[in-house]
C-alpha cells in the first residue's frame, strides 16, 4: 500500500542520515521503526495488564462473585 508521510524537517533529516548510514532505503527504515514500535507497544501493554491483574487479584476475584 502506498502511503504519503509528512515529516518535520528534523525527522526527515534523521531518516535520510539513518538510511545512508545503514545502507538501507528510507522505506526500509520506516517499516522497521513501525514494526518495532508496534511490537514494543504490545509488549508494554501486555506487561501492564499482567501487573494490574497481579496487583489487583483480590479485587478482581471479589468483582466476579
Amino acid at each position: 500500500m502506498a502511503q504519503t508521510l509528512r515529516l518535520p524537517p528534523d525527522v526527515q533529516q534523521a531518516l535520510r542520515e539513518t538510511a545512508a548510514r545503514e545502507g538501507r532505503s528510507q522505506n526500509a527504515v520506516i517499516v522497521d521503526a513501525i514494526r518495532r514500535y508496534a511490537t514494543d507497544r504490545t509488549r508494554r501493554r501486555d506487561e501492564a495488564v499482567r501487573r494490574i491483574v497481579a496487583e489487583d487479584a483480590e479485587l478482581l476475584e471479589h468483582m466476579t462473585r
